[in-house]
């Protein structure tokens, strides 16, 4: 089984998202309409939200995937991890990479992926670079500089833990509980290091792919396409199982749209018609290339018979409700694929059920044995698999 998590830092205009009617027979509203051709692959939830853990408008965007704000973070035994990060850690070793994080902003978004302790993973945004960790042939000499550098850092994580331990037996309860953390990233860090030295001799796998030469200088139009190939890529490689892919800021020239303002701009629409109508440009867009990403997925068939699309659970959504009010209710939560048994549109009473939930059922499907994630109540009702 697979991951894939797709945030945007602004959500979707809501009444353009949610169904009014529920089940797998409602009527999809015009971003959904994007998605026709994979209406019985996918469902939609509403009324699911972080409760007062997710709001803070933009600061609580972050809590996204985690059900958690950072900064709330600190007495819990995981911090604010991710649900990525929870299954990378579950079947990450059997991947060259154990997780990716992507991002076509340029900057200034809100990070997806969090580790269990508490520190943001930043997602990579170079087309180039993504290429290379996946495909590009390691030399000898630089397989000779990877394997040098993996033993100093070794070694000095070795001395890190020693001068840390010296330490511990001299702090006081709140700086122990400082230290704790710290070894947690240590004990991620070693951890990280193995699994990576394991791969620096295995061969990566050959594609027929290749980047336009100009890739990362394109438009956010024209770059956002490139980023879910690579994904897709990733995961019929098999090179990693669980990926996040960030879409915040357009950049330079309204990222290639045509709109007359910047997307932040219009997300606070304040229901004006003309702002409505150009943000819809852009988040029709980005439901286009995701209905594209499962196109992809589900043309793939996989040895066990079935398509990479029932072996990819594939989420799209955003810690942003409403971002015109700076909302964090009722997010926009859309999930794909895994193999569920999928029923158009769930509707929930708002406030009643955690985001978390949806999250707990992810994983269990995944194939983690846990009744839990953060902030969560149970699994999901009504999502089956």
């Amino acid at each position: 089984m697979r991951m894939v998590c797709v945030g945007t830092n602004f959500g979707f205009v809501p009444n353009l998202f949610f169904p009014k009617d529920t089940g797998p027979d409602f009527k999809a509203p015009e971003l959904i309409q994007q998605l026709e051709q994979h209406k019985r692959t996918f469902t939609i939830f509403s009324g699911l939200d972080h409760g007062a853990e997710g709001v803070g408008g933009h600061a609580g965007v972050h809590a996204f995937l985690s059900g958690v704000l950072s900064k709330n973070s600190r007495g819990l035994p995981e911090k604010n991890v991710t649900v990525d990060q929870k299954a990378a850690a579950h079947v990450g070793a059997a991947t060259r990479y154990p997780s990716m994080q992507m991002t076509a902003g340029s900057g200034g978004g809100s990070i997806l992926s969090w580790n269990t302790a508490g520190e943001a993973i930043p997602p990579i945004r170079d087309l180039r670079l993504l290429f290379a960790m996946l495909f590009q042939a390691t030399g000898k000499e630089q397989l000779n500089v990877l394997k040098r550098a993996h033993r100093q850092q070794a070694s000095i994580l070795d001395l890190v833990r020693s001068d840390a331990r010296l330490l511990q037996k001299r702090v006081g309860v709140e700086d122990r509980e400082k230290l704790d953390q710290y070894f947690t990233s240590i004990r991620s860090l070693e951890k990280r290091l193995t699994q990576s030295a394991a791969w620096l001799d295995r061969p990566k796998p050959k594609v027929s792919y290749s980047l336009p030469d100009e890739a990362d200088e394109m438009d956010f139009v024209d770059r956002v396409p490139l980023y879910y190939d690579m994904a897709v890529l990733a995961l019929q490689t098999d090179s990693t199982r669980v990926i996040t892919v960030e879409f915040s800021d357009l950049g330079p020239n309204t990222g290639g749209f045509p709109v007359t303002r910047s997307y932040h701009q219009l997300t606070h629409h304040g229901k004006v018609a003309s702002y409505i109508k150009e943000l819809s440009i852009i988040e029709r867009f980005h439901i286009k290339q995701f209905s594209r990403f499962l196109d992809k997925l589900s043309a793939l068939r996989e040895t066990n018979g079935r398509t990479l699309l029932d072996n990819t659970m594939a989420l799209l959504g955003s810690g942003m409700g409403n971002a015109s009010s700076h909302s964090n209710k009722n997010l926009p939560l859309l999930l794909a694929g895994g193999g569920f048994k999928h029923q158009g549109h769930l509707q929930f009473e708002s406030g009643k059920t955690p985001a978390s939930n949806l999250f707990v059922s992810m994983l269990q499907r995944f194939g983690m044995e846990t009744d839990s994630f953060n902030r969560s109540t149970g699994t999901l009702n009504g999502l089956q698999a």
